[in-house]
């Protein structure tokens, strides 16, 4: 263990470098990286009120079919890891979705009310904010700097609340996994692997390198028995670290955008097809008029080959690392075009931001949830990945309950809805009130115009089911 160079975690959070001799020296670095690490991750637990309906086989007989309204208390656990010592607790938007109350245990057994400052369902992010100062914090180090092979402790609380603080050990098993985890097209996915445990319940917590440094908050896992199998998944802290930089200063996830669609990613036979020396890289399907990619100077059919110098393997990790980019910084592209490599420096833009809520969201929300969708305005975003034009107009199909009746009657997640019983949509909220008005006057069924890929179709949604 002579050429072992230690990486432990001093007590005022950075790292101090010893030499690692013995295996009792380097048992000793990582029980005080484990111990430096413990108390900047907190347990996350959720309360949820859920309303239901207990059916009385009884009551037919009074003439009473509905049934009574009950509520029960849905809980949930998670992980978070503290980032500031005024109280920024960083953890992951599925272990906080659609809670009405989140308590934050810390490691010596405290408990605080905790609110949620932002959140960003499209990478499973969310910042947390307690009331407290002084705080332990883990500091966050560079993700890109991470090599496979690398070791890696993860901290949290997997399964339940008693098992709290937990650390396993293991190393970097692969960077930039793509895993499909996210059903909606917008999500973006850029993940590291471990080997290190990580259960239910160790999601929003810490993964530490050898250095004691935040590198990831551990987030999934593929499982087929639902628990560990050696294969979990953490999001880079180098993505982490701009999201919550955004959420911070202007309360949402600012990203960058390049303005092109995807029109297929380059394999072995690809390349040969295009007659290219390289054997990655992604096809530009359209440019957004007007957008940065067009302005400097991208065509649709053109080969992107590398970002910054870095090859580009494939479109979902490529688009990551674009949205990952604040607005207003330069990338350069190499291309290829008509077999000739070309390189441009493009400015990026900003993503259009969701359009705001005009009403209620609530009420809308309750409304489409009970039809079994989720609908996000069309932006001119997601109409570059979706190949449309920029003056296509509609709501994008971004989740779809598959027992819902929606499903059985043939939408599908990622369909553009155009029109509702014949009246355009332009927007979430006039999707929502359109809908709201056909109810409210009776009708029973409507009918839907829908894009589906260049394809317009017509789908019938019964409102009684």
């Amino acid at each position: 263990l002579d050429a072992v160079s230690n990486t432990s975690t001093s007590e005022d959070g950075f790292a101090s470098q010893r030499p690692v001799q013995t295996l009792r020296d380097f048992n000793n670095a990582i029980v005080e990286i484990a111990n430096n690490t413990n108390p900047a991750v907190v347990t996350v637990t959720t309360e949820q009120v859920v309303r239901f309906r207990q059916l009385d086989p009884f009551s037919m007989f009074f003439g009473e079919f509905g049934g009574q309204e009950r509520e029960r208390i849905r809980r949930g656990l998670g992980s978070g890891v503290i980032v500031s010592e005024d109280g920024v607790i960083l953890t992951n938007y599925h272990v906080i979705e659609d809670a009405e109350e989140i308590t934050v245990r810390f490691y010596e057994g405290e408990e605080l009310k905790a609110e949620v400052v932002g959140s960003d369902p499209m990478m499973d992010i969310a910042v947390l904010r307690v009331d407290r100062d002084d705080l332990p914090i883990l500091e966050m180090g560079n993700s890109d700097n991470l090599q496979v092979g690398e070791l890696v402790l993860a901290v949290g609380s997997p399964l339940q609340e008693s098992l709290a603080h937990s650390v396993s050990m293991g190393i970097v098993s692969a960077k930039g996994r793509s895993i499909g985890i996210y059903s909606n097209v917008a999500g973006y996915e850029n993940f590291i692997q471990t080997d290190a445990a990580i259960n239910p319940g160790n999601s929003g917590g810490a993964l530490v390198n050898m250095d004691g440094e935040l590198i990831g908050i551990n987030s999934a896992i593929a499982s087929r028995s639902g628990g560990n199998q050696g294969i979990g998944f953490a999001i880079p802290v180098n993505m982490v670290r701009q999201a919550m930089e955004s959420i911070l200063e202007s309360g949402r996830v600012v990203r960058g955008f390049l303005g092109i669609s995807w029109g297929g990613d380059v394999d072995q036979t690809m390349a040969k097809a295009l007659k290219l020396d390289v054997n990655y890289g992604v096809i530009v399907g359209t440019v957004t008029e007007e957008g940065p990619a067009e302005k400097a100077g991208l065509r649709a059919e053109d080969v992107l080959i590398r970002l910054n110098g870095e090859p580009i393997r494939n479109w979902a990790l490529f688009r990551t690392t674009i949205a990952s980019t604040r607005p207003g910084e330069k990338v350069e592209i190499e291309y290829v075009r008509d077999g000739k490599k070309r390189t441009t420096t493009i400015t990026l833009g900003e993503m259009e931001p969701e359009v705001a809520a005009a009403v209620e969201p609530s009420a809308r929300d309750e409304f489409l949830k009970n039809l079994g969708l989720g609908i996000q305005s069309l932006t001119n975003e997601i109409r570059s990945r979706l190949g449309l034009d920029s003056e296509v107009e509609g709501v994008f199909v971004s989740d779809l309950d598959q027992n819902s009746s929606a499903y059985r009657q043939g939408l599908r997640q990622g369909d553009v809805i155009l029109e509702v019983q014949g009246e355009s949509v332009d927007s979430a909220n006039r999707f929502y009130q359109r809908l709201k008005e056909l109810v409210d006057g009776g009708e029973e069924a409507v009918l839907f115009r829908v894009n589906r890929q260049g394809q317009r179709l017509f789908i019938a949604l019964d409102l009684t089911k």
